[in-house]
This record gives C-alpha cells, structure tokens and sequence, in this order.
C-alpha cells in the first residue's frame, strides 16, 4: 500500500467494498460485466483523489479495492458509484430497465466496507478470483462471517 498526502493529511487507506443486486436477481452476464467496469472506472476519473485497483463482479454482486482520502466518507463513495453505474446499465441495456421497471435503481439499498491492512494482496486475490469457478482455499479463507452475515458469500 502506498502512503498518500493531501495538504492536511497522510493516509493510507483502502477498503474492499461488496454491494449486490436489488432482489439478487443475475443480470451481471460478461457484456453488463464489461460495461459496467468501464462505467466505474470512468466515475473514478473524475474524482483525482479516489484510485480503485481492482474491481470483479459475480452474477449478482460487485467486489472492488478503493483507495479514498480520509475526507470523502466511504458512504458517499459507495453512493456516487451506486448511483452512476445504475444509470450508465439502465441508459444501455433495455432487458435491465425493464427487469427493474418502476423500481429505485438496480443495486440493493446496502454494501459491506472492510478497511485493508496487512491482508491487500490476499484482498486481491479473492476479488480477482471471484468470476472464477472454483476458488483456491488460501483465498477462500478470507470469506469471513461478517461477508456471510451481509449475504456476500
């Protein structure tokens, strides 16, 4: 991890943020898929002190590594992403607007933050591993209860 400054602050933050669909419905097929992590990383240029290093998707839920200065809250991060994307995904693909027809956007009301520490390359690892069938045990460790207890198995 790479220590930061702004012109009050040094930080080293990074957090693995998990947010999934309304209703869990599987609509992340590889074209959303592709689609959806060029509109994140589009959002992300636009806010010089956000970096996001990895981003990788299951059928019904989004994992990502983000780095945030300590004055953006990670609630508002999560909001703008949220928010962006369900517009990009609704605006292109017709068989999205429609599955949420009348609905308030397409990803569910919460997310799960975890801050990374010590454990960034395995963090790493899980997210790259997570459109992968089978994942490696070392990785599958790091599928803690607090993951479960949110529905992000």
């Amino acid at each position: 991890m790479r220590i930061r400054s702004l012109n009050h602050s040094v930080y080293q933050l990074q957090y693995h943020i998990i947010w999934g669909t309304k209703y869990r419905r599987k609509f992340i097929i590889p074209v959303v898929k592709q689609y959806l992590l060029e509109s994140l990383y589009t959002t992300i240029k636009k806010y010089p002190t956000l970096h996001l290093f990895t981003v990788n998707t299951n059928r019904d839920h989004v994992h990502l590594q983000l780095e945030a200065p300590p004055s953006i809250t990670v609630a508002s991060v999560v909001q703008k992403l949220k928010a962006l994307s369900s517009f990009a995904l609704c605006k292109r693909f017709k068989f999205i607007r429609e599955m949420y027809l009348d609905k308030e956007g397409i990803w569910s009301v919460g997310y799960f933050v975890s801050s990374l520490g010590l454990n960034e390359t395995q963090i790493r690892r899980y997210i790259e591993w997570q459109d992968k069938r089978e994942v490696p045990q070392t990785i599958r460790t790091i599928q803690t209860s607090k993951q479960k207890r949110f529905g992000f198995e």
